[in-house]
């Protein structure tokens, strides 16, 4: 933990892939107080804010991957099993986290993908039930991407907002005070985000009959 918080004080393009290539497999490194504070420092000309949504959305693709690759070929005994685990324990995780994200990839299909990126507790999980069921990779990807550039687009808007009203040592407490807005923007997404799916699927169903 104090490799990732040395990485947390030291934010660059390559420790932004890096630190949520971690976010999304299973370490509990929390995305908001990477890509926040890196949009802070791009509001003041340290970074461009497009290349930290970039490189964390790739770093998110990647970690992603990761935990495709690992479900698809390892299956659910195994990902319970390590869940269940002291290393699991470690990494925040139980087997009740992962049944949960398995339960919202089946009651929303391929697009829990993209939807469950946006969503706490839910987000580095949502690959497992992905790999398991076998997605097709490209779509999986893509929904990531998507889920993914949408989540990190928030936190940059946020970290470029506090810019504009905080000191930088002030910046950690803002950013846990704005948690429930956060909250709010990713349910308005999420609901955004299956209305678009739903209609769509309706008008693809509604030109084949």
């Amino acid at each position: 933990m104090n490799f990732i918080t040395t990485l947390l004080g030291n934010l660059n393009y390559g420790t932004i892939l890096f630190l949520m290539l971690l976010e999304s497999t299973v370490v509990p490194v929390p995305s908001e107080f990477v890509v926040t504070p890196a949009a802070y420092h791009a509001a003041s000309g340290q970074l461009d804010v497009w290349l930290v949504i970039l490189f964390a959305t790739i770093g998110a693709d990647l970690g992603a991957t990761i935990n495709y690759v690992v479900a698809l070929y390892v299956g659910r005994p195994v990902i319970y099993k390590f869940a269940n685990s002291k290393w699991g324990k470690m990494c925040l995780l139980n087997q009740e986290k992962v049944e949960k994200s398995e339960r919202y990839f089946d009651e929303h299909g391929i697009v829990a993908t993209l939807t469950g990126r946006l969503i706490p507790g839910i987000r580095h999980l949502i690959s497992i039930p992905a790999g398991l069921a076998r997605m097709h990779y490209g779509k999986f990807l893509l929904y990531t991407t998507i889920g993914a550039g949408c989540w990190h687009a928030i936190l940059a808007g946020l970290g470029w907002y506090l810019h504009t009203i905080v000191p930088e040592d002030q910046l950690n407490d803002k950013i846990s005070e704005y948690a429930e807005y956060i909250k709010l923007i990713i349910l308005a997404l999420v609901i955004v985000g299956i209305i678009w799916f739903v209609v769509k699927t309706y008008l693809k169903k509604k030109k084949t009959t």
